[in-house]
């Protein structure tokens, strides 16, 4: 037998145990029970790994705190407070201290640009791309990290690579395909059955595992199902156990062709978020699917951005404004196994899918959650704020005010100026903060 004939059989043979024991049972949603020998196995051996960084370095113990303390300790009084002010208080050069002291908190560490980076793990993980460098513990835990690297790049990786490659194939041919007929009831059909059979394919390139939670609260349709954002990926976790209209940003690259792809098969709405005839577009895609109460739910990410999954950021009013039943849905990764975080800035989507597949797995938890209405007297703001929060509180998410947008924008001035009100207030006499707020 030669070179080529060996490659061959080598290829033959893997290609039949992939579809053999992956491709097909994932495409009918069934489980071998593969990846639960494998989490098992994963767990214990991180679990053993910690126990030996801890006993190893007692120093560690620092860590556990470094992700929840932050690296200052912030002063959380209000401007009055700490002014020590009066109404009617004159101005005191001394005041500057103050300001100055919140700008350098902000600068060492604010609360809004740490959600744009991967979140800190108490405890290391055996990948080397994590946050906090750990120092040389024994030779056992080294040897370990080395069989893990052999295992994710010279095992899992090729693997994941051949499940990707074919399922995102797969998705775009059958898209095309089911494009080419005409609007009716059997191409929703088979738009749902080639959307659910190709995500579950490309979640198990991910070595996927979901937990599913409340699914008697699954959106259904005519509504509008809205989700924290961490990552392209969240439309996989989600579509895997159901099909939806989907409303994003246009993409290029790998994920533009697959969105030109997608949206041949099913009326998804792909929009340029400078653009404003766009927006108009899609408040008026929302609006006359609300009006039809047969079309699949339509998911939408009201943040607007890829948020790092230990927050929860502004909403976006425009998809709160046109009314309907809006089911909300909490998604939290456990970072443990794998950074499913996507830094658009800093990775494309490519450089971004191979940190993920040479990662342990991507393991997370959704919670479909009672659905929700607009309330009498109730402004798309408030309706908004009051979904966020419903969500941050299911998958134990920080929630916080600030406007996603400012991953790639300055601060608004009416942020500014609104500070600097507050504190002419107190130099005027014209009320205090606390009677204002009265």
């Amino acid at each position: 037998m030669d070179g080529a004939e060996l490659a061959g059989q080598i290829l033959y043979t893997w290609l039949t145990l992939v579809l053999g024991l992956i491709l097909l049972p994932s495409a009918f949603g069934v489980s071998l029970g593969i990846s639960e020998i494998y989490m098992k196995i994963l767990v214990k051996t991180l679990e053993w790994a910690t126990l030996r960084i801890e006993t190893g370095v007692a120093k560690q113990s620092i860590l556990k705190n470094s992700a929840s303390v932050g690296i200052i300790q912030r002063d959380e009084s209000p401007m009055e407070k700490g002014l020590s002010g009066l109404r009617g208080r004159d101005f005191e050069l001394s005041d500057v201290f103050y300001f100055s002291k919140k700008g350098l908190e902000a600068i060492v560490e604010d609360e809004v640009t740490q959600r744009f980076s991967s979140e800190e793990l108490v405890s290391w993980n055996l990948l080397t791309r994590t946050n906090v460098n750990f120092q040389y513990i024994s030779p056992r835990l080294t040897m370990v990290w080395v069989l893990g690297v052999i295992v994710r790049y010279c095992f899992l990786l090729p693997l994941r690579l051949t499940l990707a490659f074919i399922g995102i194939s797969l998705f775009v041919i059958g898209t095309t395909l089911v494009g080419q007929l005409p609007r009716s009831s059997l191409k929703n059909l088979l738009s749902e059955v080639v959307h659910l059979t190709c995500c579950r394919i490309c979640v198990r390139a991910l070595s996927g595992t979901i937990h599913y939670h409340n699914r008697q609260y699954r959106p259904q349709k005519g509504g509008i199902c809205v989700a924290n954002h961490t990552s392209p990926i969240d439309v996989l976790i989600l579509t895997t156990d159901g099909c939806y209209t989907m409303v994003g940003q246009v993409h290029g690259g790998l994920m533009g062709i697959i969105q030109r792809a997608m949206v041949k098969a099913c009326p998804h709405v792909w929009f340029e978020r400078s653009e404003m005839k766009d927006r108009h577009l899609v408040i008026k895609r929302l609006k006359e699917h609300i009006a039809h109460k047969k079309e699949l739910p339509i998911l939408i990410f009201p943040e607007g951005t890829c948020i790092n999954n230990t927050s929860v950021m502004m909403f976006k009013k425009g998809s709160f404004e046109i009314g309907g039943t809006i089911h909300p849905v909490a998604i939290k990764y456990n970072p443990q196994f794998g950074d499913a975080f996507w830094n658009s800035s800093k990775y494309n989507m490519v450089s971004y899918l191979l940190r993920v597949m040479t990662s342990w797995a991507i393991v997370c938890d959704v919670w479909y959650m009672p659905p929700m209405t607009r309330e009498e007297g109730e402004d798309a703001v408030q309706f908004a704020n009051r979904v966020k929060s419903a969500i941050a509180v299911q998958g134990g998410l920080t929630e916080l005010p600030w406007d996603g947008g400012l991953k790639r924008a300055k601060v608004k001035d009416t942020f500014k100026e609104e500070q600097q009100k507050n504190y002419s207030k107190m130099i005027v006499g014209n009320g205090s903060l606390k009677s204002e707020l009265d």
